[in-house]
C-alpha cells in the first residue's frame, strides 16, 4: 500500500501546533509530536528537515489559515470594512489562541534583525492588505470606514495589534480592563470594533 505523504505531513503539522505553542521551538519534543500524530518520528526529517523547519512550516500554515478564514476583501471585491475586519480577526484569535503564541515564540527565539522563515512571502501578504486599505480610501463611500488620517500601513498595524494583543498578553488585559477576555468576549469584540472605527475616522 502506498504511503499517504500528504496525510502524514498534515498529521505532523496538526500535532506540532499545540506542542510548539506550549513549549516553543526550543522546548518542543519531536518524540511527543510524532506520538501525538501517530507517526514514526523519523518521518519528520525527510518531510521537514528538522525541528526548526517544522516550526517554520507550522507558523506559515497557521498564518495561511488565518488569511483564508479572515479575508480583507469580499468575494465580490468590495472594499474592506476595517472595523468589522478587526472584529473577525478578534474572533479568529479567540477560537485559535495558539497562533499568537506561535508568533511570540518565533520572536523570542530568533534574532529580531534577522528575517524569519518565509518572510518575503509573508511581507507580500501584508503588502496586499495595506494596498486593500489604500484602495478602500479611493472608493466613493470612503471605503466602508477606512479614514484618511493614518497612513494605510500604520492603520493596518494598529488593527492587528488591537485585535490580537489582549490574547498575546492576557494578564495585561485582565489588570487594565478588569477581567479576562474570555469572560465577556462579545463586549471585548465590540470595544475592538469601536476603537478601530474611531481610528479609521
Amino acid at each position: 500500500m502506498a504511503w499517504d505523504t500528504a496525510k502524514t505531513k498534515r498529521l505532523l503539522l496538526d500535532a506540532a501546533v499545540e506542542e510548539f505553542a506550549a513549549h516553543g521551538p526550543e522546548g518542543a519534543r519531536i518524540d511527543r509530536i510524532a506520538a501525538s500524530a501517530g507517526v514514526n518520528k523519523e518521518r519528520i526529517y525527510p518531510y521537514f528537515g528538522g525541528k526548526r523547519q517544522l516550526f517554520a512550516a507550522v507558523v506559515e500554515r497557521e498564518l495561511e489559515q488565518l488569511a483564508g478564514a479572515v479575508p480583507m476583501e469580499g468575494a465580490d471585491g468590495r472594499a474592506v470594512d476595517l472595523p468589522e475586519y478587526a472584529g473577525r480577526v478578534f474572533d479568529y484569535h479567540l477560537a485559535h489562541p495558539h497562533l499568537l503564541r506561535l508568533l511570540q515564540w518565533e520572536a523570542l527565539c530568533g534574532d529580531a534583525a534577522a528575517p524569519v522563515a518565509g518572510e518575503e512571502r509573508r511581507a507580500a501578504y501584508y503588502a496586499e492588505k495595506v494596498a486593500a486599505v489604500s484602495r478602500a480610501r479611493r472608493e466613493p463611500d470612503g471605503g466602508a470606514g477606512v479614514g484618511a488620517q493614518l497612513p494605510p500601513a500604520e492603520l493596518l498595524y494598529a488593527v492587528v495589534a488591537l485585535a490580537g494583543w489582549q490574547f498575546a498578553a492576557p494578564q495585561l488585559a485582565r489588570m487594565i480592563l478588569g477581567g479576562a477576555v474570555g469572560e465577556d468576549p462579545a463586549a471585548r469584540r465590540a470595544a475592538v470594533v469601536d476603537l478601530v472605527r474611531r481610528l479609521a475616522l
